[in-house]
Parts: C-alpha cells; sequence; structure tokens
C-alpha cells in the first residue's frame, strides 16, 4: 500500500504517483489514538433471500463468561444468509425435541439447540443441534471441547458447523483477520478473530506497520515496517512472534503479496530507481523483476490459480488495475470503468475483482465479476480503503471512514448486508482476511 493513499491530491491535479510514497508515509504518523481491541458488532441491511433461523439460549450458559449462543447467532447474521427470529423465555438443550407446532408461528425455518458444560478436565464441553423445523428433521450436531480462553472460538466452530449444514459450503468464523493501529507514537499490528473479538497484538512499533497480508496456510504475515528508516518486508510467525526480514533491497520495499504456495513474495521494490513488480523467493530472498515499464507498478495480487497477477499501474496516465502472467510479460488493463482505480483483491475463487475507486472525490468499494466484466458498488461510505475476501469468498473486510472516525466493515458480496466493527474509540486500518485454519 505504498502508493496507494491518492486521497491527498484527490481535489488536485494528479500529481506524479512516487510522491504518493512520502504522501502514506506522512499520513500514518498523522494517526490519531488506537482502536479499543474489543469491537461492538452493528449489523446493517437486508439481504434478499435470508434464512430465518431461530437459536433457543443453551443450557448452562448462565455459568460461562462467554456469550456462546450470542456469538453463534452474530455469526450467521454476519454471513448475510440468516435472520434471527427471537424465541424469548424457552431453553433447550441438544437432547431436548422441540415443540415444533409451538415454533411454527415463529416463522423459523432452522433451530439451534445446545448446552454448555464443564468438564472434569476443566475445559468445557459445546454441544449443539440442528433442527429443521418446516420438515421437522433432526439435522445433527457436535461437540467441542474449549478451554477457558477458547470459548469464543468454540462458539464460531458452532457457526461454521451449523453454516456449512445449512448451505453446503464451509463458514468462515474460525478464521482471523489482521489490521493496524495506532496509539500515541506507537503502532500495532493485530490479530483478531473474524468478527474483530479477542484481538492480540502480535507486534508493536515506535515505526509504522503497514500493508499486512496472510499467508496461505494461516500461519504468518507479511508486512512493511519502516523501523530501519525505510520500508523494509518482514515475515512473522503469528504463534511463536518470529519474524525475519526478507527485503531490505535498496530503496523502497513494499506491498507484498503471497503466491498460492506460500513459497514466494510478490512485492514492489524500487531497485530500478521507480517502483516496478519483483518476484522474492523465499528460500533465497533474491529478487527477480517481472514488470518491465517506465511507470510506476505496485499493488500486486496474486489469483488463486497462480496464473496472474493483478497490480496497479498508471500507465495510461491514471492509476488503474492490471492483470499479466505470473512469470511477467504484456499487461492487459482490467478496470475499464472510471479514472481511478486501485487496491485490487481477487476472491479465492478467482471469479471476482474487490477494488477501489474514485469518483466525484469519493472512494468507494467496488466488486468486478471477472468473466462478465460488469462492476457495482457495494458500500454507502465514500472513503473505502483496502479490501480483503473472506476464505469462501462471500464476505469482504475494508477500512473506511464513518462519523469521521476510521473503522473496519464488513461487506456482503451483493453489499446488502453491512457490519460495522468499530472501536471504542480511535482509528483502525490496513485489514487483512486470513485463510481457512
Amino acid at each position: 500500500m505504498i502508493v496507494l493513499y491518492y486521497r491527498a491530491v484527490m481535489n488536485r491535479k494528479m500529481l506524479p504517483l512516487i510522491r504518493h510514497i512520502l504522501v502514506l508515509t506522512l499520513s500514518y504518523l498523522a494517526w490519531s489514538s488506537v482502536a479499543n481491541a474489543q469491537f461492538r458488532v452493528q449489523i446493517q441491511g437486508v439481504g434478499l433471500t435470508q434464512r430465518p433461523i431461530a437459536i433457543a439460549p443453551f443450557a448452562g450458559r448462565d455459568q460461562v463468561p462467554t456469550p456462546v449462543d450470542a456469538i453463534v447467532m452474530a455469526d450467521l447474521e454476519r454471513s448475510g444468509l440468516f435472520r434471527r427470529v427471537e424465541l424469548p423465555h424457552l431453553t433447550l438443550s441438544e437432547n431436548s425435541l422441540p415443540d415444533f407446532a409451538a415454533l411454527a408461528p415463529s416463522g423459523a425455518d432452522a433451530l439451534i439447540t445446545g448446552s454448555i458444560q464443564k468438564m472434569n478436565d476443566g475445559r468445557w464441553d459445546i454441544r449443539y443441534r440442528l433442527w429443521d423445523v418446516v420438515s421437522k428433521q433432526d439435522l445433527g450436531g457436535f461437540s467441542f471441547p474449549v478451554t477457558d480462553a477458547s470459548l469464543r472460538i468454540g462458539a464460531h466452530q458452532v457457526a461454521d458447523s451449523v453454516y456449512e449444514k445449512l448451505t453446503g459450503e464451509k463458514g468462515v468464523f474460525t478464521t482471523r483477520i489482521a489490521y493496524v493501529t495506532k496509539n500515541n507514537s506507537n503502532y500495532h499490528l493485530w490479530v483478531a478473530d473474524s468478527d474483530g473479538q479477542g484481538a492480540s497484538s502480535a507486534l508493536s512499533s515506535s515505526q509504522p506497520i503497514i500493508s499486512p497480508t496472510w499467508s496461505p496456510d494461516g500461519n504468518r504475515l507479511a508486512y512493511v515496517s519502516f523501523e530501519s528508516g525505510k520500508p523494509t518486508i518482514f515475515v512473522h510467525t503469528v504463534s511463536t512472534g518470529q519474524r525475519r526480514l526478507v527485503s531490505n533491497f535498496k530503496g523502497s520495499n513494499s506491498a507484498p503479496a503471497w503466491s498460492p504456495d506460500g513459497k514466494q513474495l510478490i512485492a514492489t521494490l524500487t531497485l530500478s530507481g521507480h517502483s516496478q513488480l519483483y518476484l522474492l523467493d523465499l528460500s533465497s530472498n533474491k529478487p527477480k523483476r517481472i514488470s518491465d515499464s517506465s511507470s510506476i507498478d505496485t499493488e500486486p495480487a496474486w489469483s488463486p490459480d497462480g496464473a496472474w497477477i493483478y497490480f496497479v499501474s498508471d500507465r495510461g496516465g491514471a492509476p488503474h488495475i492490471y492483470r499479466m502472467p505470473s512469470g511477467g510479460g504484456g499487461a492487459e488493463r482490467i478496470t475499464l470503468n472510471g479514472s481511478y482505480n486501485t487496491s485490487p483483491a481477487i476472491s479465492p475463487n478467482g471469479q471476482h475483482l474487490a477494488y477501489i475507486t474514485r469518483e466525484n472525490n469519493q472512494f468507494k468499494l467496488m466488486v468486478m465479476d471477472l468473466a462478465s466484466r460488469q462492476v457495482r458498488y457495494l458500500t454507502d461510505t465514500v472513503e473505502d480503503e483496502r479490501p480483503s475476501f473472506s476464505a469462501n469468498g462471500r464476505m469482504i473486510v475494508y477500512a473506511t471512514k464513518v462519523a469521521g472516525k476510521e473503522a473496519l466493515m464488513v461487506t456482503t458480496l451483493d453489499g446488502r448486508v453491512r457490519t460495522r466493527l468499530t472501536g471504542e474509540k480511535g482509528d483502525i486500518r490496513e485489514p487483512s482476511w486470513g485463510p481457512y485454519r
């Protein structure tokens, strides 16, 4: 994202893109106070085909410090595919047979029941059962033993299991997001649950941290750090905190993106005197230039099959998204609408491109169907940044401003259901949604 923040000149003629490296650096140094790591979840909008679903308060929930059943329902709502149906004063365990006649007036198509019990080894046993209310069928259930520290993960596991039973697709609620905040003069790289809760600090620094991106196995983060006085790229193992400097070449090292096999990074380096794309083999750290233009090429994103590199270039006179073969070669312009398009993100199935467009001095999140090249707006905010797809491609996390404060938002692929992950105070930027765990 080194050359991504063109916003500083949005009311002026486009300046040479190289100046935006400085603009970005200064914008990060001006960040205000850190966002609280604990988020409120606010769900907005209505999807076209939401399935009504109810959850009975889990038996034993009052003995547990974490609201497991509430987290399950919030996860399902956030997906945009389900609509909550309230069932007041009804507690059913996974062994209870529901009164389907009494449930019929609620309009629920499906019902989740369950319980939480303390086991002899000190862990919690979270159990659930899923019912088809219309056909009166038991759709099965599962048991998830978890520790006190893993109660939230257990809740996300239940939501993933329910989601898969009802849709046939894997849920993404046990995946993680990474993002960056600033607290006074300190920058923090956070790793959190997919709903923004349970955040833990992976790294703190007195210098900016930008462009975090998850490895395909979900174990590592690549990011850009300014701790040496210029942008360099590190690879960070999340579970141990160990990190390795992988790109500290002459000039700027920025915008890392992982290859699908996790063995290489593609990054923007200025070895040639201006920003071009280079492959970095992580076993040798040797750079191999793959773009060859007199323009600035940056913000690479790999297609899931490894065949293509999508990137931003000003070779046409303004920033647009192009693609070229992953080994280098001729580039094809992808964004034909508008005069300013940046921040490409490719869906895990390779079918959609999310990006940011500038229109009338507003920055909007867009999505393109790559087969038809049809595009649509996804948001009603005007300062959107850095989209990142969920592992199943159904949702996108992005940064934006709401009421003058920076925040994270999650939108469904159709843009009809949006979730605000809002900190108690401060600014949040640079989200990256991790793969399946």
